[in-house]
């Protein structure tokens, strides 16, 4: 489900009165691949909610730079929502989930291996309750810039030559 934070603090408030335990992470998912679909699934193992933490376009841009994102944002969030293991995606415009993570308070936040855990944003906050922060193997090779890169690569004849797909 997307939802916007006024109304995500208080659902996780009440799922977490019924004992339920908040996973959350964050990332662009420009271009959701195998990595992510595993990094989703794994993060979900470690509770019983996932909340997915998706950065807006602005915020995409700030981060990777005005070629990006390639998918708008509603249609990421959409994407990101339809994964089974995923319940909920918030959409923040800042360039980290910093004031996000503050207002949900998950009991575990979660990075790919590719952070270390020194590193990630909000542990300071999820720490100073008692929460849990882990990092998940990152997938070697899956990353939405490879594909772009690869695509770049593969087709730069026919984009020129003006080919669209």
């Amino acid at each position: 489900m997307i939802v916007d934070l006024p109304n995500l603090v208080p659902i996780v408030a009440e799922l977490k009165r019924d004992g339920k335990r908040i996973v959350f992470t964050n990332g662009c998912f420009d271009i959701l691949h195998i990595g992510h679909v595993r990094y989703l699934k794994s993060a979900r193992g470690l509770g019983d909610i996932l909340v997915i933490g998706l950065n807006s376009d602005a915020s995409v841009r700030k981060i990777k730079g005005d070629k990006r994102p390639i998918v708008p944002q509603a249609e990421r969030a959409e994407v990101l929502s339809s994964v089974r293991f995923v319940d909920y995606v918030i959409i923040f415009n800042e360039p980290d989930p910093y004031n996000t993570i503050a207002a949900v308070k998950p009991d575990i936040l979660v990075k790919g291996g590719d952070w270390s855990i020194d590193n990630i944003v909000g542990r300071d906050i999820v720490e100073s309750y008692g929460g849990e922060v882990h990092t998940i193997p990152f997938v070697e090779g899956a990353s939405s810039s490879k594909i772009i890169e690869e695509i770049l690569t593969r087709h730069s004849g026919e984009i020129k030559n003006g080919f669209s797909a």
